[in-house]
């Protein structure tokens, strides 16, 4: 597939990297010649100085034979002025990245496609929709439902409480004869590793497991963590991603923002009558404590500034707030999370990419899910007809082994995959993969 992407930010720069990997045709675009040195020596693609609006530059990145516009500049008015463009110079699909989630909301109203954009992506609206599934499964580093929770992904940190410490996978099998889970991968020490039955459990792992909705009490039972609700909320941070965040939660929650703008403050207070905005910086421990950050179910810190979140989120850990989540400007902070003692370290700029990603796919990707702090994705996979796994039990596939098919939904009915399991077409499997092995797995099932 021939790919343009305009925009080397990290968005653009992080699915350049991705796309690399898998031998697509790369052009990448951008006005900053030491960003395009970076990408050119450090992946195999075509890269071109100047503005992606220019038809000029266009024409030098081919587009009339080009499958995928992909623009993520930093500028929202910029990345649908090329996408108009591009559909218009002949490339076969567009996406373009916007800010204002508004256009997320209205894309229908608006007839985008008529205009030659066929997808809009909004980081701060997909971060705040990772917020709130993180507070959905509060007592869990990570959570993402497959096929509206047949089959959901869960993250867990392990600790002195957990049965499964110091036993092997294959020791622990007795915890679940029903089959409603599987372990899917496991982080340490910041290093995926694809357990097989000998695997044994250790202290502080970062454990991923995939299960049916039985599973979950089964996992968080095991793991040694306790079920909580979130009811009080305390958001640092009005921008977009508070903003969004603190809409959805504050008919079910009692939420409070705190933000440094007084201006942005007076416009939150009519947009957010159900929420009660604090005009503050956030560094202020005092006032944090004055506004009962110890009576708080989670505390989640969205502003520009990464450090001034992170360091709020370990502030209220000390305070016994049982969930943070800090949002982190920087990619490579991302792994920190386990290290600092943050439950959730997020980044709109990947969650975007790794959502940008799936309409790459040649295969008939339903949804994607991103690890936090792992190099990793998990992919929800339509099975087509004649495909490789149609043909033999999943033992006989001879899978990649970075790669793990954890489960099976057939006519709305969720299996949990062991090696007897036949998938047949028209499925939808649920894969655990490393990048290096993305490519291969697909083919299994296109």
């Amino acid at each position: 597939m021939k790919v343009i992407i305009a925009g080397a930010g990290e968005v653009g720069y992080h699915l350049a990297k991705l796309l690399t990997k898998e031998s697509h045709s790369i052009v990448l675009i951008d006005t900053n010649a030491k960003v395009l040195q970076r990408a050119d020596s450090e992946m195999d693609l075509l890269s071109i100085q100047g503005n992606a609006y220019s038809l000029s530059i266009l024409d030098r990145a081919d587009i009339a034979n080009t499958d995928l516009v992909i623009a993520v500049t930093s500028s929202e008015t910029t990345n649908l002025t090329i996408a108009t463009l591009g559909k218009q110079l002949g490339a076969k699909k567009t996406i373009a990245r916007v800010n204002n989630s508004e256009f997320v909301k209205l894309k229908d109203r608006l007839d985008l496609e008529r205009l030659g954009i066929d997808v809009i992506i909004s980081p701060e609206d997909l971060a705040s929709k990772e917020i709130i599934r993180l507070l959905r499964r509060s007592s869990f580093s990570n959570a993402f439902d497959f096929e509206f929770g047949k089959l959901t992904l869960l993250g867990v940190y392990l600790n002195e409480r957990s049965k499964i410490l110091n036993k092997s996978i294959k020791e622990c099998s007795h915890y679940n004869e029903s089959g409603d889970f599987i372990t899917i991968a496991i982080d340490r020490n910041g290093e995926p590793i694809i357990p097989r039955s000998n695997f044994v459990f250790e202290d502080h792992d970062h454990v991923f497991f995939l299960c049916r909705p039985k599973g979950i009490d089964q996992i968080r039972d095991l793991c040694g963590n306790k079920k909580f609700e979130v009811k009080n909320v305390m958001l640092l941070g009005g921008g977009n991603v508070g903003f969004n965040t603190a809409k959805k939660l504050n008919r079910r929650k009692n939420v409070k923002l705190i933000e440094s703008d007084s201006d942005r403050c007076e416009e939150l207070a009519d947009l957010l009558p159900e929420t009660l905005i604090i005009n503050d910086d956030g560094h202020d421990v005092h006032l944090l404590e004055d506004e009962n950050i110890s009576q708080m179910d989670a505390f989640i810190a969205v502003t520009g500034n990464s450090e001034t979140n992170i360091m709020s989120c370990l502030v209220a850990k000390t305070h016994g707030v049982k969930k943070t989540i800090a949002m982190v400007e920087n990619i490579d902070y991302i792994n920190l999370s386990q290290t600092i003692g943050i439950d959730t370290l997020i980044n709109k700029k990947l969650i975007a990419a790794n959502n940008i990603f799936r309409y790459v796919r040649q295969a008939d990707i339903m949804s994607i899910a991103g690890i936090h702090g792992l190099d990793a994705e998990v992919m929800e996979v339509n099975v087509k007809h004649g495909s490789k796994a149609t043909q033999v039990p999943i033992q006989q596939l001879e899978f990649p082994k970075n790669a793990i098919i954890g489960g099976i939904i057939r006519d709305g009915n969720a299996w949990i995959a062991d090696g007897n399991f036949q998938i047949n077409a028209n499925d939808k499997v649920v894969v655990f993969a490393l990048p290096e092995g993305i490519k291969k797995v697909l083919e299994y099932f296109s």
